[in-house]
């Protein structure tokens, strides 16, 4: 399965950085293929193209802050807080499972 996720809070500080390493080490526990997004207080790192937006099965949006999803038209998209995904990435994979 491959999945993005992105992680974006308002400061782009810390809680991006920690959620996006979390859910990292869920998708390698799971042996999921994912690729994250990051909307930091630089800017956006990772910025994802076209085709691995094309090849992701699942778009995980872990965010205290707006994030544009007409990119990801006709996926499932699965969303939660980054808190959500400090404290409990695996459940957010669960839930693309589940959906």
């Amino acid at each position: 399965m491959k999945v993005i996720a992105i992680t974006a809070c308002p400061m782009g500080i810390a809680h991006t950085y920690i959620a996006a390493e979390a859910l990292r080490k869920a998708a390698y526990a799971k042996g999921i293929d994912l690729i994250i997004e990051k909307h930091a207080a630089l800017g956006i790192e990772g910025t994802l193209t076209e085709e691995e937006i094309k090849d992701a099965d699942a778009i995980i949006i872990a965010a205290d802050m707006h994030v544009d999803l007409t990119r990801f038209k006709d996926k499932k998209i699965v969303t939660g807080t980054t808190a959500d995904a400090i404290s409990n990435a695996d459940a957010l994979f669960e839930k693309i499972e589940l959906e």
